[in-house]
């Protein structure tokens, strides 16, 4: 083996194997940067509560507060989960599919907060993160055959969502948490049964 071939079969690079999560990344840290210089103004701008009907940010905050970070360690909290699962579910279901879910997910999260919680602000991508996390536990079905750990998921990170909603004082949105897992669990379901997995 000559000198050239040993050179090609040793280069090393680096891929943009997730557009999506990335973009979202990059949304998000820069919302966080820009938060932080003035005082927390995208949580006041973007973050989803309910004000009045006839204000349009009403409904762009519906989709916005995803996006949104209350601080870094709840900003790095939510993406080093991203991170470690969003790839995979986004090459197992496609970039497009997966915009369509996270849209969909930041939608019903924002939309029962506003609609229930009008004395709340619901900011961070925690939903989105029970959403990829029920969404990839589907990529272990095989035909004709649910594996155990599929309602294992489910029944552990949502039971323990509501358990600790009831009995532990805490700011963090359970709610989002539990309509993101439902909404994993949902995608992962239809998409399934619809035969639209790649």
């Amino acid at each position: 083996m000559d000198r050239n071939t040993m050179t090609k079969k040793a280069r090393f690079g680096i891929t943009m194997n997730s557009p999506i999560i990335l973009g979202m990344a990059a949304l998000s840290l820069f919302t966080l940067i820009v938060g932080g210089l003035w005082d927390g103004a995208m949580i006041h701008l973007f973050g989803a509560y309910r004000t009045s009907i006839a204000d349009p940010m009403q409904y762009i905050r519906l989709f916005t507060h995803v996006l949104i970070h209350a601080d870094v360690a709840h900003f790095f909290g939510n993406f080093m989960m991203i991170f470690a699962i969003g790839p995979m579910v986004e090459e197992k279901y496609g970039s497009q599919r997966l915009v369509l879910m996270i849209v969909l997910t930041a939608f019903i999260t924002g939309l029962i907060n506003v609609l229930f919680f009008s004395g709340t602000v619901v900011v961070g991508a925690s939903g989105i993160v029970f959403m990829m996390i029920l969404l990839a536990s589907f990529t272990n079905i095989q035909q004709g055959r649910l594996p155990i750990t599929v309602p294992l998921v489910a029944i552990l990170f949502i039971g323990n969502e509501i358990v600790a909603g009831l009995f532990t004082p805490s700011n963090i949105s359970r709610l989002s948490h539990i309509l993101g897992g439902l909404c994993g669990a949902f995608f992962g379901f239809a998409f399934y049964f619809r035969k639209n997995v790649k």
